[in-house]
């Protein structure tokens, strides 16, 4: 007995594909066919893989960094002249000093104590945001005790301290200080004089860490990509607690041999699908990072202007909805999770408008000039930055400048009569524009990010605009 088939249930013999012809045996892929299908779904998961993998190479390639400056809990990197382009890590500032840290909670709690008037987070090795530090925390700028519990932690909970629950053994810690008329020296001083980690263990020896300043010494925190991922990858997943990662996620990883208590080996062939896919990812960050297609992603429908958070911190469509494009975007450029940089509270917190491309929707060229305008009442509590970036590293572009960028903090900045602001950037300064202006290289391409500390109201009505950045002839 034999019924009708609806259309659409059955296939041909041949299907014609990217892959080339399939053939099948009555709905069976021959074994060459077979061959072809299991490729592509092993490159295909490989580059989703590396995809969702950007934030967690991202922290394994910071942490590995700072820890060859001295062990965890007891070493404090701390940029006290202002980050420059001698180190490479993703769309760091020059406005305000850093202080960045790792802590190992293998051995149980730890304490760590803040300084007064910092800005700082708590994200895990997911790059999972744990918490808030300073202004933006439960200290409110006063500083105070964090105690920092492993995950699974069971034990007593003293009184007395901020309680933060990461997601991870290895977490990271990272503040920023703030420039008192132009000196970033009374910011890094509350922070040597104030901060301290130990273990819970040991709270009646409190110990202050080993400060190591790193501004003006070359550095690297920026991940790799190629095969190198993959390993940096498979160590995290090895090394860490993997509950609050979600099992999709956790799924494209165990598909191409990434799986947690398992050996890492992919054969031949899987080994040379890893590396393309490698590649194919790298590839795919940076059209989604410098080219994102996303309307949504847009400012202002007239500019070329995008967020940095699309989706807020979490990066998502709308609540348990991950925005894939977003996440990729976001920790393919840039470092650092907190809702303290999405905040829409005016006066509080930072936002950090961007281009890679120009008014006409071209990618900048080093060897060409180009105009920003910042229309008059920059709308702005504190203070206002300019940064250049290199679309390679991701970080500050290397110029003949270590700071390559105008700020309102510059007390030679130039503005205009009606209040107004023009940032130049090109090869050579224009006459008499030196301090509004921004060296680019030739033979390379840039983008920028226009940070505003403070966001005022104008800002988020979108009364206030900045031009594009326009090619000047």
């Amino acid at each position: 007995m034999t019924t009708p088939i609806p259309p659409g249930i059955a296939v041909p013999d041949q299907v014609e594909s990217r892959l080339g012809t399939l053939n099948f045996m009555d709905g069976v892929p021959d074994k060459a066919s077979t061959q072809k299908l299991y490729d592509n779904l092993d490159f295909q998961r490989a580059v989703q893989a590396y995809l969702l993998a950007l934030p967690v190479v991202n922290q394994a390639s910071n942490r590995n960094n700072i820890l060859t400056m001295g062990p965890a809990n007891k070493t404090v990197p701390i940029w006290e002249n202002l980050v420059d382009s001698t180190t490479i890590e993703l769309t760091a500032n020059d406005n305000t000093p850093y202080t960045w840290f790792w802590l190992d909670l293998r051995e149980g709690p730890v304490v760590v104590e803040a300084p007064p008037k910092v800005l700082g987070l708590v994200d895990d090795m997911w790059y999972h945001w744990n918490g808030d530090i300073g202004l933006t925390g439960p200290d409110k700028g006063k500083g105070g005790k964090y105690l920092l519990l492993p995950p699974g932690y069971k034990g007593d909970i003293p009184e007395g301290y901020f309680v933060v629950r990461p997601g991870s053994l290895s977490v990271w810690v990272a503040w920023r200080s703030f420039v008192v008329d132009g000196d970033p020296t009374p910011g890094v001083d509350l922070v040597k004089q104030h901060t301290k980690i130990y273990p819970l263990s040991k709270v009646d020896n409190p110990t202050s860490p080993r400060f190591i300043n790193m501004s003006c010494k070359p550095f690297n925190m920026v991940g790799p990509a190629g095969y190198q991922f993959w390993e940096l990858l498979n160590s995290v997943v090895q090394g860490e607690p993997t509950e609050t990662v979600d099992p999709t996620t956790l799924g494209f990883w165990a598909s191409i041999g990434i799986q947690k208590g398992k050996p890492f080996k992919p054969d031949a062939r899987m080994k040379k699908i890893l590396k393309e896919a490698a590649a194919v990812g790298d590839a795919t960050a940076r059209a989604i990072a410098y080219r994102f297609r996303q309307k949504n992603g847009r400012l202002f429908d007239d500019r070329q202007w995008r967020y940095a958070f699309l989706g807020g911190y979490k990066f998502q469509w709308q609540p348990g909805v991950a925005n894939l494009d977003a996440s990729a975007f976001f920790f393919f450029l840039a470092t650092g999770v907190t809702p303290a940089m999405d905040t829409r509270i005016v006066g509080k917190g930072s936002t950090y408008p961007w281009t890679a491309l120009d008014s006409q929707g071209n990618p900048f060229d080093g060897g060409k000039n180009y105009k920003l305008h910042l229309p008059p009442h920059i709308p702005v509590a504190t203070f206002w930055s300019v940064i250049v970036y290199d679309t390679q590293t991701r970080s500050m572009l290397q110029t003949d400048d270590p700071h390559p960028s105008v700020s309102s903090q510059n007390k030679d900045l130039q503005t205009n009569a009606d209040g107004s602001v023009d940032v130049y950037f090109g090869p050579q300064p224009p006459t008499g524009k030196k301090s509004n202006w921004v060296q680019t290289i030739p033979g390379k391409s840039w983008f920028m990010i226009l940070r505003l500390y403070g966001p005022l109201k104008p800002w988020f009505d979108k009364t206030w605009r900045p031009g594009d950045i326009e090619l000047q002839e």
